[in-house]
This record gives C-alpha cells, sequence and structure tokens, in this order.
C-alpha cells in the first residue's frame, strides 16, 4: 500500500518554463530539510510537488 503524499506545491504543466518551477520548489524544500519530489498530476495537467513517501 503506498503512503500518502502532501501536495506542497503545484504549477501548470503548460508553463512556459516546463518542469523548471516545480523543480525548483522541490529544490527549495530539499534544501529545508523536506523530502520532495515532482509528479505529473496527468487529470488537473499540474506538475505537482509533494513529499517523498508520505514523509514531513
Amino acid at each position: 500500500m503506498m503512503a500518502a503524499r502532501e501536495i506542497l506545491a503545484s504549477t501548470q504543466a503548460s508553463h512556459p518554463r516546463g518542469s523548471w518551477p516545480a523543480e525548483e520548489q522541490a529544490q527549495a524544500f530539499r534544501d529545508a530539510g523536506i523530502p520532495a519530489t515532482v509528479v505529473m498530476d496527468l487529470d488537473s495537467d499540474q506538475l505537482l510537488v509533494v513529499t517523498e513517501d508520505g514523509k514531513r
């Protein structure tokens, strides 16, 4: 069973810079000690910055 992930931030997948804003946000969370990664939500066409494996 997969642990629930908390959404920390989101960006439109159609952003002119592509996934860079989401990756930059995820890196800022990681720099602050919060394990974060970027995933794509196809239903909403969003790039989501989420906690890794439900950790925070």
